[in-house]
């Protein structure tokens, strides 16, 4: 039996609130202060026969003789096949204000064709900034994101285990040279731009330190001239601009997951004044084929006669329902649960609503 269900809904839908309160410091960030990117090329040992093959991954080879021979041990290429070691690349973040001796974590993945990290040891390791320099050293036990097994006519892969990470595993070695202590003036950047919420940051830090320090530059920049309050300290000052707090402006956003079926509505999210209206039509085709056969031992042979019975449903509709222009957020979704409508049809219908030009905010589909 076939079943085709064909769902007619529409629906509008206004919702409206205004947003929390929230810090400075979760909503932008200090131009300046920032992390810097290392990468480092190494090689990870102990692993169980699931390494680099020496003849796919001539660059393991060489670079692990050429470890041994640093260690005063002297190798030849007939001698030295190992099924153990595998080239990786090693990357991680140096944050901001990282200070000699200090750790931070690191990113190890294979780049021959390494079947498992899984159990390995990160062998020290350089990482190298942009500007060449060597500002950490990693190594440490790989803590792999998956697992494999392998036998003679089949093989199980659940997560990559050809990389992993090394909480702690890398050790800083140089400094940035960021005198932060001697500046006289800085800008916050905010992680999204909105001229709206920049000036409500730029009203409530000058509410706070006075003095008009704070300058609304562009919608994602806001100049702090720290000068104005005299002597004061830089990290002081940010620790207190920080936890000052501002209602951020959101813009109206509607984002769509076709694979989960997930939907989000921004509560800033506006659609026009509408009836509502909900009807059924379910298709049923079930085929129920006979057979026919001659007698026994009469001429003939068996046939397969189809049969076909097709029937067409039509469900009562719910008529139509208004959707005030007072509504909020989470009376619509109330409002939609009632009604029995469904993730999938609801991402159909706000498809053909913002086609239409009736849906007031970002469409995003995922």
């Amino acid at each position: 039996m076939r079943l085709f269900r064909i769902v007619a809904i529409l629906v509008l839908l206004p919702a409206l609130a205004l947003a929390a309160p929230v810090r400075i410091k979760d909503l932008a960030t200090i131009d300046g202060v920032r992390g810097n990117d290392l990468v480092g090329y190494g090689l990870v040992v102990g692993l169980n026969g699931t390494g680099d093959s020496v003849r796919n991954a001539p660059y393991t080879e060489e670079m692990l003789g050429g470890l041994l021979e640093r260690l005063g041990v002297n190798v030849t290429s007939d001698s030295f096949r190992p099924k153990n070691v595998a080239a990786v690349m090693v990357t991680g973040t140096l944050p901001p204000f990282a200070r000699a001796g200090s750790q931070m974590d690191v990113t190890v993945a294979a780049i021959g064709d390494a079947k498992s990290l899984l159990g390995g040891t990160l062998i020290m390791t350089p990482l190298n900034a942009a500007d060449g320099e060597v500002y950490a050293v990693a190594q440490g036990s790989v803590i792999a994101g998956g697992a494999s097994a392998q036998g003679e006519a089949a093989s199980v892969v659940q997560g990559v285990p050809t990389s992993g990470t090394i909480p702690s595993g890398a050790r800083v070695e140089r400094e940035v040279d960021f005198d932060f202590s001697q500046m006289t003036s800085f800008r916050i950047a905010l992680r999204t731009a909105d001229f709206t919420t920049g000036a409500r940051m730029e009203r409530a830090i000058n509410a706070d330190l006075g003095n008009g320090i704070a300058t609304l530059l562009d919608a994602a920049t806001i100049l702090i001239d720290s000068k104005r309050l005299g002597e004061v300290n830089p990290a002081r000052l940010v620790g207190r601009i920080e936890n000052i707090e501002v209602e951020p402006e959101s813009h109206a956003r509607v984002v769509v997951d076709h694979r989960s079926g997930t939907i989000v509505m921004g509560e800033d999210v506006r659609i026009s004044r509408v009836a509502v209206s909900q009807g059924n039509l379910t298709l049923r085709v079930r085929e129920t084929p006979m057979v026919s056969q001659p007698n026994p031992f009469a001429p003939g042979q068996t046939v397969v006669v189809p049969r076909t019975d097709a029937q067409i449903t039509q469900e009562p509709g719910i008529g139509f329902a208004e959707v005030s222009g007072e509504s909020s957020l989470s009376d619509v979704v109330a409002g939609l649960n009632a009604l029995g409508v469904r993730p999938r049809e609801l991402i159909d219908i706000l498809k053909a609503v913002h086609a239409a030009g009736a849906l007031h905010a970002e469409f995003i589909v995922n």
